[in-house]
Parts: structure tokens; C-alpha cells; sequence
């Protein structure tokens, strides 16, 4: 993924949380330079991995398959007596015509809420014992204090201000209704190890690789240098 692109994507992603009135914390306003001065006193920041998160899931083709992400806040699960948040929270863009692709969690649990903007659909499938898509059985659906079911594959359409419940080992993917307009979410969930804990399928890419094609606006979640001394 060029540079470009993921500065460019950075700059929609902050102008879509302006728009909704999402005020950002302050690591998110860093710029480069700043973090490179940055000691001990953000660890927090870079070994949760707090930040600004564009993917195109290694496919190259991010106006198609793709998604932008901020982490709010989270915990660690490999140092948990330093990071002892059992939770996180994250905002994440999705425009008119991406998709951000099928994959379930193994640890956590997580409600996704439709923050403002257009309509977003998640397709929902159970999976088998051997992890693969479960394509036949109907899926058991949590939205908003409403439990009901709907055949394997269903899309749930979420508007402004609903929000799903995703279970551990359950299949979803995203895409947005055609004709309705990008799409600001909100996620709220258990610790988040995105290096550890999405199993895709079709297996994709978690992280881009990056063309450095001009100076980096921000700098992602993965990319935070080491704390000056």
C-alpha cells in the first residue's frame, strides 16, 4: 500500500470523526516528528498499539478491500499486570463500495455500532469445528437487546445509532448499503490482538506492507519508534 494512500485515508477517517463530532485523544494528533521525542510516559500507546490503523489487507487494492481503524484504548494480554484493561475501544471507516473481509475472533467478543453516516451490512455465518464456514445453520443475532435468528449468510443492516453483538467464532464481514454514504463505527470490545486473533477466511493479510511514496501524515499503531531515553 502506498503512503499516499494510507495518508490520504488518515485525512477521511479524521474528517468522518469530525463530521459525527468523535473527538480524537491527543496520541492521535502526533505528528512523526513529535514521536521520535515521545519517551516512556506513551508506552501504553505503543505496546497496546493505540492509533490509527489502515489496512488493505495485503490485496493492493484499498478503495475495493479495505478499512480504517483507530484504537482507542486497550490492555495487553501478554503483559497484563503493567496493561490490566480487560476491554477496548476502537472507531472504524468504512466507505461506500469497500469491504472489510470475512474473519472471525478466537478470544474476544465485541459489539459493533453504526456511529453515524449510512448503513452498514454485516453478513454473518457460524462456524464448524474445524473453523471453516458453517454455510448451512441459521445464526442466533444480538442487536440492540433484540435476540432472533436468520439464516446462515444473512446481512444485518445496521442505521445510525444500531449496533450487533459478535460472538467468539463468529464469521462476519462488512460492507456498506449501495446509495447510502460512508459509514463511522464504533467497536467495543474485549482486550484486541489483531497480531493473534483473527482467523480470515479466505486467508488475507492483517497489516500492509507500505511503498514510501511521500512522508507519512501519521504514524500507524505498528510503526511507533522506541521511546527516547
Amino acid at each position: 500500500m502506498k503512503r499516499s494512500e494510507i495518508n490520504k485515508a488518515l485525512r477521511e477517517l479524521e474528517a468522518m470523526c469530525q463530521r459525527y463530532n468523535c473527538y480524537l485523544p491527543p496520541f492521535c494528533h502526533f505528528t512523526p516528528e513529535q514521536w521520535q521525542h515521545l519517551g516512556h510516559e506513551y508506552d501504553e500507546v505503543r505496546d497496546c498499539m493505540l492509533g490509527w490503523d489502515i489496512t488493505d489487507y495485503g490485496l493492493g487494492n484499498f478503495d475495493k478491500v479495505g478499512f480504517s481503524l483507530i484504537t482507542i484504548r486497550n490492555g495487553n494480554n501478554n503483559n497484563k499486570e503493567k496493561y490490566p484493561k480487560t476491554y477496548a475501544e476502537k472507531l472504524l471507516f468504512l466507505k461506500e463500495g469497500q469491504y472489510a473481509p470475512n474473519h472471525f475472533h478466537w478470544s474476544k467478543t465485541e459489539d459493533i455500532i453504526n456511529r453515524g453516516g449510512g448503513n452498514v451490512l454485516i453478513r454473518v455465518y457460524n462456524s464448524l469445528e474445524n473453523e471453516e464456514i458453517d454455510y448451512c445453520s441459521d445464526v442466533t443475532v444480538h442487536t440492540d437487546g433484540r435476540t432472533y435468528t436468520v439464516p446462515a449468510g444473512t446481512r444485518v443492516r445496521l442505521t445510525p445509532g444500531e449496533s450487533i453483538h459478535v460472538q467468539r467464532l463468529l464469521y462476519h464481514d462488512f460492507t456498506v448499503e449501495v446509495g447510502t454514504g460512508d459509514v463511522l463505527l464504533g467497536e467495543v470490545s474485549q482486550c484486541n490482538d489483531d497480531n493473534t486473533d483473527n482467523r480470515f477466511n479466505p486467508p488475507v493479510g492483517r497489516f500492509p506492507k507500505i511503498e514510501e511514496d511521500e512522508s507519512p501524515y501519521r504514524l500507524l499503531c505498528n510503526e511507533y519508534p522506541k521511546a527516547k531515553d
